[in-house]
């Protein structure tokens, strides 16, 4: 878990084995996929776990599953790389008639390097394993967690957090994570009544052969020639899905069928497969998908029915919370039954940070509800129709949905939520610019500034642009507005630290000062009347005067702090050294300076399709009885066309080697920015794209600045 994401929400207290000794007691019911998870994200926010099993683990479910970048981002941000266990990369998308007729076969390397994680092909026992272990280790941040295993729960009581044992005895706990799958008993105690799963209409065969089987016949090598690819062949009402896990060393069938042709059962996914059964359901199908059907070991065969439940209205009911199957069970069709199970978790984790008050849980549950159900049922109700004999494709948009599934990161998303949260609870304070960052006490009421003209002015820039986390810079967003975007759907994006130095400019007596900024690329504003302004999103400008600092956010809405910025210029490096009274919480470095042609090289730290710059104007009433009122509010935008004066470049240098290193210290150091700096301190830097200076004359005055809605 990045720490920085959950940090920013915790207290402080003294630390044993890397967190907090106080925390939570939290009873986990249920330690499948969702329950570990939970265990092993909540460990590691200092509290005590205890997971509840009815099973002995004795025979682990042989069988496959999809790890999307969805979910893969969790795992991984929690420590548990599939990789490591011989989870394989989904590179290939195949489809089949049942007649054996290829009809495409999609390549997906290009459409996979959008994502910040990968989209793997795990073995679920390897995963089940490195779960229990991650949880129940020793090693690691926090207590392990304690796992009983033939330990299974007869009753609950949700305001207590009590559960009961088929033994009679009771564990009391401070909440309780009902991760006890799609025949939950506690979902009977958030319910207030029995809600059963029935059949979706389809039933599955599922079992694992070894590829090798496949590569020595000559029928069916053909399926097993690429690495990483899914294959499903359709027929009118029944499909089978191939993929490959375990380092491709073993391919994963999952056959679904009419549930008719089968005699699978409500209670189990567990059952004894019939070998003779199969290959009739699956009689008109093309020979060489027979001969792959044929390979699979009769013992290991297993048959199930696709279960389905009513939408649950609620997953919590005082200090109970349902999670995975318990809450909203999935039929298999878009592989997310675990990945949103997965999400669940991560979401727990953020709302329950280790300094948690009991008195709390009630609504903190109530919040992750709110922010966990309209996507579990979303993606439910996309496996629904995936599921569908026929689809109407001018209907469903799969790219769109693929894009909804994967373009998440639930510790962003619930670390945001939280935020919220968290401020609406005392709402008559105030918020500074830049709002992003949330509310500060301490509001600048001063109004100052001068219009001139600064065409012989001089400028300096120096940016380094590198690739991040989309959905962490998207919380860097307005909290208060839902109209800006991403151009791309992807979980990777671009921005820039751009600074610059000012000279001769008149408006200061002939001096000048310096900037430093974080430019966020390939952003878009959705108006009200449904225009899109295409844009670099400025969330905040650092400046080292007073004076242009009071000016820009007063009459152009421009979200500006103080910040120190020294610069050290030598011949073939530039370095800046950002900070508060002495305390240094930036420092940018472009080495290995060379100089370029500046009629090749733009200026503009902006992208190629961006129009001009986009911020968000804020600013508080004055009064003490308007607390937490908004004098303004509203957006911003600069565009490039109509700026009073078009800056000339002179000379421009490129480095080898830029690379910057923010430090969020602590509040005493920076008692005004601490908020601020650890939020900047959390993006990721997947990639230093470049670096470079440019020099040149005349400085626009942005009075093209003009109010968006």
């Amino acid at each position: 878990m990045a720490d920085g994401t959950v940090n920013a929400l915790n207290g402080n207290g003294s630390h044993t084995n890397g967190v907090h000794r106080h925390g939570l007691k939290i009873l986990i019911v249920g330690a499948g996929v969702g329950g570990l998870t939970a265990a092993i994200a909540l460990r590691q926010q200092g509290h005590e776990v205890l997971l509840f099993e009815q099973s002995q683990f004795a025979s682990e479910l042989g069988a496959a599953m999809h790890l999307a970048p969805n979910a893969n981002g969790v795992l991984r941000r929690l420590g548990i790389f599939a990789e490591d266990f011989g989870a394989n990369l989904m590179e290939w998308l195949t489809e089949y008639k049942s007649t054996g007729e290829e009809t495409r076969s999609i390549p997906l390397k290009e459409a996979n390097s959008i994502w910040q994680h990968s989209w793997l092909l795990a073995h679920r026992v390897h995963l089940h394993d490195a779960l229990k272990l991650a949880a129940t280790r020793t090693e690691g941040k926090g207590l392990p967690a304690k796992l009983h295993l033939g330990s299974k729960i007869v009753d609950v009581d949700a305001s207590k957090a009590t559960i009961t044992l088929e033994d009679g005895s009771t564990v009391q706990g401070d909440l309780i994570i009902g991760a006890d799958g799609v025949k939950s008993i506690t979902r009977t105690k958030v319910a207030g009544r029995e809600v059963n799963p029935f059949g979706s209409g389809k039933s599955a065969f599922r079992f694992l052969i070894n590829r090798k089987a496949a590569q020595d016949d000559p029928i069916t090598r053909k399926f097993v020639e690429k690495s990483g690819e899914l294959i499903i062949w359709f027929g009118s009402d029944r499909r089978v899905v191939m993929y490959p896990t375990t380092n491709n060393e073993l391919l994963n069938f999952v056959c679904i069928h009419p549930e008719s042709e089968t005699d699978a059962g409500n209670d189990t996914w567990n059952g004894e497969g019939n070998y003779d059964k199969m290959l009739k359901v699956y009689d008109g199908f093309g020979p060489a998908l027979l001969a792959l059907l044929g390979k699979a070991d009769r013992s290991s065969l297993k048959v199930w029915k696709l279960l389905d439940m009513e939408t649950l209205s609620s997953w919590v009911n005082d200090r109970l919370a349902l999670l995975g199957d318990a809450a909203h069970p999935f039929t298999p069709h878009q592989g997310q039954g675990a990945g949103v199970a997965i999400e669940d978790a991560a979401s727990l984790s953020v709302l329950l940070p280790q300094d948690t008050p009991v008195e709390e849980i009630p609504e903190r549950l109530r919040l992750y509800e709110k922010i966990r159900m309209e996507r579990a049922h979303r993606i439910q109700d996309f496996s629904r129709v995936m599921g569908l004999d026929v689809i109407d494709e001018a209907k469903f948009d799969m790219r769109e949905h693929t894009n909804y599934n994967f373009g998440h990161d639930e510790f962003d998303n619930s670390a945001q939520a939280l935020r919220k949260w968290t401020w609406a609870r005392n709402p008559n304070i105030y918020w500074r610019m830049p709002v992003a960052f949330g509310p500060m006490p301490g509001p600048r009421q001063t109004t100052f500034g001068i219009e001139r003209k600064a065409d012989h002015s001089t400028f300096t820039t120096a940016s380094i642009k590198f690739k991040t986390s989309r959905t962490l810079l998207q919380n860097l967003f307005p909290p208060n507005s839902t109209s800006y975007r991403f151009k791309s759907p992807g979980t990777v994006a671009y921005a820039s630290f751009s600074q610059t130095t000012l000279n001769k400019m008149e408006w200061l007596g002939g001096s000048g000062y310096n900037h430093i900024g974080l430019y966020i690329h390939g952003v878009e504003y959705v108006k009200k009347n449904g225009d899109v302004v295409s844009g670099t999103y400025m969330p905040l400008l650092f400046e080292s005067l007073t004076d242009p600092i009071v000016s820009g956010r007063e009459e152009l809405g421009m979200p500006k702090l103080y910040s120190s910025i020294d610069i050290h210029k030598r011949e073939k490096s530039y370095r800046i050294n950002t900070g508060w009274e002495g305390a240094i919480w930036g420092n940018f470095v472009w080495d290995g300076l060379k100089e370029a042609d500046p009629l090749t090289e733009s200026g503009s730290i902006s992208g190629e399709d961006d129009d001009g710059i986009l911020v968000y104007r804020y600013i508080p009433t004055v009064g003490w009885k308007n607390r937490g009122k908004a004098e303004a509010e509203y957006p911003v935008f600069v565009p490039y066309k109509e700026d009073s004066l078009k800056p000339q470049t002179q000379r421009v240098w490129k480095a080898e080697k830029p690379k910057f290193k923010l430090d969020a210290l602590d509040v005493d150091a920076l008692p005004t920015l601490h908020h601020i700096i650890e939020r900047l301190a959390e993006l990721p830097v997947y990639e230093i794209v470049s670096g470079k200076i440019v020099e040149g004359v005349g400085v626009p005055d942005v009075r093209a600045a003009q109010r968006l809605e």
